[in-house]
């Protein structure tokens, strides 16, 4: 069985800056991972785009 190289990604809030949600994205993805998520600092539903964890 082949092993699947991912990373972990963190969705940062456009909004506010805080980063709320953690995911595995796989290498070979090359685009960003933009979604409508809810974020509990701002207290409603907000775009939230991918960064880095550190």
């Amino acid at each position: 069985m082949a092993k699947i190289k991912r990373d972990i990604i963190a969705l940062k809030c456009t909004k506010c800056g805080s980063k709320n949600y953690t995911l595995f994205k796989t290498k070979n993805v090359k685009e960003k991972i933009e979604l409508k998520k809810f974020c509990g600092v701002c207290n409603e539903h907000t775009t939230h785009k991918e960064t880095k964890v550190k």
